[in-house]
């Protein structure tokens, strides 16, 4: 799929690399208001899982997802898919706010969920998806892109395991987005539908904070928001950043904001850093800008010397796989639900923090 220029149909094409047989994971898309359902169907199906049905209200995005997965079919409700009961997976990019709710309903009818991220916009949302979770024995797994879905990622996670770098002790993101404001639908700029900057897309760096350095919970110690330049758009923010402190230890900043000029060949210069006890990683994720317009670039310096790794069709996008086999098996090897919840918290935390200045210690 071509991503559109501001990057919410980013859906990269992987190597098919099936970890189970045709029709041993049957899945459903439900609720299409984000253009990342492409590329969580895309990721899903590329591992081996059948896409069943497609269901939206909106039949000009039923038919758009339909088109790009052909032998899916159009359900006439979400209730016609939550009762399937060869169903065992509904991937959703509703909106935000509408999220949890959703996938509560998914996990009570004894089905697995794959939400987009933000997964949750409030702090009592969270406390009721664990609850489910508890409940139901289901999982509640979400796409955190910039990680999941990106080459240079994955291959700096590798690394980092290997020790290439020791103990990681810093890391720094920034995630800038291309707004394209007319492409925009109008919950988009509603906070209380969105979830706010630091909620949205802060939570793909709180995810990797978190992945890199191996902590299991932190600290927002500080956090901000604002909007510079959108004044037609009052409850949007369209600049963000965040200091955090794991409870190993490591520290971490990130940016994230809505300033990308059309200048630029991608949707995003999103660059990370991260700075261990033998050595650093920067990653260049989609672009290496005015050099390559392909991205996934990892440079590692260490000890032994400096490194110019282009991953781009290199690596794969493990995840899928091993999610359709926790899935099937009932193990947590893509990513714990206490990891990808934990995420989703610090994100919330971070945005209270920044709008009403409430404490963000867990």
């Amino acid at each position: 799929m071509t991503n559109r220029a501001d990057g919410s149909n980013y859906a990269p094409e992987g190597h098919p690399q099936p970890v189970c047989k045709p029709g041993d994971f049957r899945i459903a898309a439900v609720g299409l208001d984000h253009g990342h359902i492409f590329g969580m169907c895309r990721g899903l199906v590329e591992a081996g899982a059948e896409l069943i049905w497609v269901y939206d209200p909106d039949p000009a995005k039923m038919k758009s997802l339909l088109d790009a997965f052909p032998g899916s079919r159009p359900a006439s409700s979400e209730e016609q898919v939550l009762n399937d009961p060869n169903i065992q997976l509904i991937a959703s990019s509703r909106i935000p706010a509408e999220r949890a709710a959703f996938g509560i309903q998914v996990m009570q009818h004894q089905k697995d969920y794959f939400v987009d991220k933000a997964p949750l916009t409030t702090l009592e949302q969270l406390e009721q998806v664990r609850q489910a979770v508890e409940q139901t024995g289901q999982k509640y797994a979400v796409y955190y892109s910039e990680r999941l879905h990106v080459e240079s990622a994955v291959y700096a996670g590798r690394l980092i395991q290997a020790g290439e770098i020791g103990k990681v002790v810093q890391v720094m993101g920034m995630g800038p987005h291309r707004l394209n404001a007319p492409s925009r639908p109008e919950w988009f700029f509603h906070r209380d539908r969105y979830g706010g900057i630091l909620c949205d897309i802060g939570s793909h760096q709180l995810e990797q904070f978190l992945y890199y350095t191996g902590a299991k919970d932190a600290t927002i110690t500080a956090s901000r928001v604002a909007n510079y330049a959108h004044a037609d758009y009052p409850d949007f923010e369209d600049f963000g950043d965040v200091n955090v402190v794991g409870d190993n230890g490591a520290c971490g900043y990130f940016r994230v904001d809505w300033f990308t000029p059309d200048g630029l060949g991608t949707w995003g210069d999103g660059r990370m850093f991260i700075l261990g006890t033998d050595g650093y990683i920067e990653m260049r994720k989609y672009t290496d800008v005015a050099r390559e317009h392909e991205g996934d670039h990892v440079y590692l310096v260490n000890h032994s010397g400096e490194y110019h790794i282009a991953t781009h069709g290199k690596v794969g996008y493990p995840f899928f796989g091993e999610l359709i086999l926790d899935c099937l098996n009932r193990t947590e090897h893509a990513m714990t639900q206490e990891h990808a919840l934990k995420a989703a918290e610090l994100a919330v935390r971070a945005q209270i923090l920044a709008t009403q200045g409430k404490a963000a210690h867990a």
